[in-house]
């Protein structure tokens, strides 16, 4: 069983890192690269309003933030922001902006701002464009919730033809252009690889994957049967199921809401989801830790510990 590549989560690592230090995040980065992780992920809001914790608040504040479960106040830097100042201090670590949320702009934009930043960090950017969950936060930006789906998937279509072609024209219900150029291009004729995910494995997610998938990232836990699916659907649309990377991760048990939870067990649950085909498993620091000072050795103990158990 080959050790699994190793992403660290820099979003919602408050109760860590002050929100207002960014620049410790990019430092934590720089660490992480010399630990030996392959990645780093920062995920996305703009803003959030009242009725983010309708589903309430974790039980410990250094779990994750899961959609519902967010206090109003929860800091979220910039992602494309901070990415860029982690391309600028690092050299090999692969950037996942997972997630972004594209239908709060227009494609173009974000076309551009992605081609640069992949560009910046020479072809390390990964890219999971996502929907989210927040009606206050479309609200806020004046874009209407109910056509979130459908935004997205002109996203995509936009991006490609913007990426790929010049010039460029795309007709959509939401967007249109014709016969421009976006220069300069990402470092791949069809731009970064796209993730895809969600709590459920829903028709329009499935097309997504088979159509512009390199990764499946999913909230939780799959079915061995919603893997299957997605399996059989690349093999239809003849795609290679082995090259789409599977995207886990692991969550602290902890002992009470004071406390961070203990490394060791949450490790422990890595080998089965490597053996279900989770290449990649993603890891919040803020879990394990309140001592930014204990981080060089917690990443080195991390790495250690994955490679142990999946010799």
């Amino acid at each position: 069983m080959a050790a699994p590549r190793l992403v660290l989560v820099l979003s919602e690592n408050h109760t860590l890192i002050p929100a207002d230090r960014p620049r410790a995040l990019v430092d934590l980065a720089v660490q992480a690269e010399r630990a030996g992780f392959d990645a780093v992920m920062v995920s996305e809001h703009v803003v959030l309003g009242r009725g983010a914790d309708d589903a309430g608040l974790p039980d410990n504040p250094r779990a994750y933030a899961l959609p519902g479960m967010q206090h109003p106040a929860t800091p979220w830097p910039a992602p494309l922001v901070l990415l860029a100042a982690v391309a600028a201090a690092t050299s090999r670590l692969r950037l996942l902006a997972a997630a972004v949320i594209p239908p709060l702009r227009h494609p173009a934009l974000i076309a551009k701002e992605l081609a640069t930043l992949d560009l910046l960090a020479q072809g390390r950017l990964v890219v999971q464009p996502t929907v989210s969950w927040h009606r206050a936060e479309y609200e806020a930006l004046q874009i209407p919730f109910e056509e979130r789906g459908d935004r997205l998937d002109e996203h995509l279509e936009a991006w490609r033809a913007l990426w790929s072609t010049s010039p460029a024209s795309f007709a959509g219900r939401h967007y249109r252009f014709e016969e421009v150029w976006l220069e300069p291009k990402p470092t791949r004729p069809q731009g970064p690889p796209l993730w895809f995910g969600s709590d459920r494995l829903h028709d329009r997610l499935l097309r997504r994957l088979v159509r512009f998938g390199a990764g499946f990232h999913p909230l939780g836990q799959p079915t061995d049967e919603e893997l299957a699916r997605v399996r059989a659907a690349l093999r239809q649309a003849g795609r290679d199921p082995s090259e789409l990377e599977l995207v886990g991760g692991v969550r602290g048990s902890f002992p009470d809401p004071d406390r961070p939870a203990p490394l060791e067990p949450a490790l422990d649950r890595v080998p089965d989801q490597v053996a279900r085909g989770f290449g990649t498993i993603c890891i919040k620091p803020s879990q394990f830790t309140d001592d930014p000072r204990e981080l060089p050795d917690l990443l080195e103990r991390i790495v250690a510990g994955v490679a142990e158990r999946c010799p």
